[in-house]
């Protein structure tokens, strides 16, 4: 097995993910925050992966939610970028936006700053949205991680774990 910039288990589900989905023609896209591009970056990790994923979008700021997903400033304004209200949206919009089946949206507070006593860090939500179906499903977990890159590690697992058929 060749080198990888990721952990073996990341990587390792990324092949489930790409293998399993490819097996069934369906097509992914993502739109991440917190994960800053890991969830894309463990699918690309996989040769083979063009035939599965669609795009990934990074929107780390709010405008960037806006803009090229469509959430609405209502949205995040009332409920914050961290709810469930704001992935359900992005799900929607990456899959809009796409050529993609399922699209699975995350965002969160990898910390070491940003957490409230109603949304600590380790906050993330998610959302999967598939073509077709009415509404996504959307997930809010909170890990009891060590730091910063152990957040961002769980809510990558927790979104390929999302992706699979």
């Amino acid at each position: 097995m060749s080198a990888s910039l990721l952990p073996r288990e990341v990587v390792d589900l990324a092949r489930r993910v790409v293998d399993e989905n490819a097996a069934i023609g369906r097509k992914v896209v993502v739109a991440e925050s917190c994960t800053g591009g890991l969830v894309a970056a463990a699918l690309t990790e996989i040769p083979g992966s063009s035939a599965v994923l669609d795009r990934g979008y990074v929107t780390y700021s709010n405008e960037a939610k806006t803009e090229s997903l469509g959430v609405s400033s209502d949205i995040i304004d009332a409920f914050g970028a961290v709810s469930i209200a704001c992935v359900y949206e992005m799900a929607q919009g990456a899959l809009e936006r796409s050529e993609a089946d399922v699209a699975v949206a995350i965002s969160g507070i990898a910390g070491p700053e940003g957490g409230t006593e109603s949304k600590p860090v380790g906050t993330v939500v998610f959302a999967r949205a598939i073509r077709g179906q009415d509404k996504p499903e959307a997930e809010l977990k909170v890990f009891d991680a060590a730091d910063r890159a152990d957040v961002r590690l769980q809510a990558t697992l927790c979104a390929l774990e999302l992706l699979l058929p």
